[in-house]
């Protein structure tokens, strides 16, 4: 293929199979494509904030070897191919922040699993996206250091806690990014900025040099323009490490080869559940239409029931908390970090390096987290939403034995206007109530583009069983090849 204008300024826009196609005929080079990606971020991303930290000459650095490689002809589909990655992946070199004051300045000394593979395949890393702090939000307005502003309309959040990396791939900041997703943190911000994202099977890949949040929750995941670049994603990162006892010992399969837009036959769920009372009319309208499509292309479309769904958000909000507490004990002034240097012993400036060095949500889940594993507590909570974990699990195992996927909402609504919910908790919660159960279950989800509501993105959501990605991004394909939302760019 060829671009229509091959000027720097113009190759932002392409994909990450368009860049690619070109770089391996010479048509462009690793450095003008990563100078392209460099200047958008100069001119937008003071009104985004996508980014905490831009490594450009650190990225030209890497676009140079990038195309010395090409040269040799010792290329991957991914060389020379500008990319993002959320805060909360190490990075060498590199600060890595997890966008709160406590990691304030730390620059780790190795690379996550999930970066480093995708390092060796030569990508360019352009810098670290903004995010919730830790990971723990549904909005990116719990970044310490500021929030993100979603490109369709700078005045509403960009979804959480991938905000960052969401925002950047659709205001054409990074060709791709790579996120998190502890509860819809992938999915949800995808949603909201009309990009495709998506969470893989828990343990598909490794979380080491992933800090963690709530570690039987958490997954990283590609966020791109399309399913074809996920799935050239997926297959650069996933797999076993020796470093990660979650990660699956299980083959990678050839993802790309798998795309073959077919998906005749495949019976595809539509969870009741998934479409309750509260859900905008546009969201509704965009996702049922986005299902009919499906049905059009040759699936088989069965009404199912998912009827722990209800208990999914209790149940999250228990868990998910009870790890944090744990998981964020270690960020104790000793070790590393943020540290409150003043008068008083040991126990006291533990306590004020807690109080200044995390903000406020994060302070809110490590007390309820806390409590939920007291003495006295730990039965009645932590114990019985483990009990209501495993029911939701066996939720989704029966239907899969009728269906070989779900098709549902991301989330119940559109980008909201920023401050919006951020003095209201709960309401903020119930923002992900679409996306909680599938992280609970460990299963893999995605988010792909199929419409507007009042001028914002829609994300349809498609969920499979363990291992079933391949499925997955072959129906997402399929539909992506039949539409055009995912070309759809907002105006900056």
């Amino acid at each position: 293929m060829t671009v229509p204008d091959h000027t720097v300024n113009h190759l932002w826009q392409l994909t990450v199979a368009e860049a690619s196609r070109l770089l391996a005929a010479k048509e462009i080079s690793s450095v003008e494509l990563t100078r392209s990606f460099l200047q958008r971020i100069e001119e937008v991303d003071d009104r985004l904030s996508a980014y905490i930290t831009v490594t450009a000459d650190a990225a030209l650095q890497q676009a140079q070897e990038a195309d010395r490689r090409i040269a040799a002809g010792e290329y991957t589909a991914l060389t020379g191919i500008p990319m993002q990655i959320k805060d909360l992946l190490c990075t060498e070199g590199t600060t890595t922040t997890c966008a709160s004051r406590m990691l304030e300045g730390y620059v780790p000394v190795y690379n996550a699993t999930a970066v480093g593979r995708l390092r060796e395949q030569g990508t360019v890393l352009l810098g670290k996206g903004n995010m919730d702090e830790f990971g723990m939000g549904s909005s990116t307005e719990n970044s310490a250091f500021f929030p993100t502003r979603n490109p369709w309309d700078t005045e509403r959040v960009p979804g959480g806690s991938s905000g960052g990396s969401a925002a950047a791939v659709a205001a054409g900041e990074a060709a791709f990014a790579l996120g998190t997703d502890t509860g819809g943190s992938i999915r949800q911000p995808a949603s909201f900025c009309g990009v495709t994202g998506l969470k893989p099977t828990y343990g598909r890949v490794s979380r080491y040099g992933l800090v963690a949040y709530a570690s039987s929750l958490d997954q990283v995941g590609p966020i791109a323009r399309d399913a074809a670049d996920c799935a050239v994603i997926l297959e650069a990162i996933a797999g076993q490490d020796r470093f990660d006892a979650t990660s699956l010992p299980v083959p990678v399969p050839d993802y790309r080869a798998g795309l073959t837009g077919d998906i005749s036959g495949v019976r595809v769920g539509v969870p009741s559940e998934y479409f309750a009372d509260g859900m905008d009319t546009g969201v509704r309208a965009a996702v049922t239409a986005a299902i009919e499509r499906l049905a059009d292309l040759g699936a088989e479309l069965r009404e199912v029931s998912l009827p722990t769904t209800e208990y999914a958000l209790a149940c999250y909000y228990i868990i998910a908390p009870s790890e944090c507490s744990a998981n964020l004990a270690r960020y104790d002034g000793v070790k590393y970090g943020y540290s409150h240097q003043g008068d008083g012993d040991m126990w006291e400036a533990m306590e004020r390096t807690r109080q200044h060095g995390f903000g406020p949500e994060v302070k809110r889940r490590i007390m309820l987290g806390a409590f939920a594993l007291s003495s006295g507590y730990y039965d009645a909570y932590y114990h019985k939403a483990q009990q209501v974990r495993t029911l939701i699990r066996e939720d989704f195992d029966r239907v899969f034995q009728e269906v070989d996927a779900l098709a549902a909402p991301v989330s119940p609504l559109v980008a909201f206007p920023i401050g919006e919910r951020t003095d209201d908790p709960v309401r903020m919660y119930l923002v992900d109530v679409y996306t909680l159960p599938v992280n609970i279950a460990g299963l893999p989800a995605m988010s792909v583009p199929c419409g507007f509501s009042d001028g914002l993105p829609v994300g349809l959501q498609l969920i499979g069983p363990h291992l079933s990605e391949g499925r997955l991004l072959n129906i997402a394909h399929a539909y992506q090849q039949a539409t055009d939302w995912h070309n759809d760019r907002p105006s900056l």
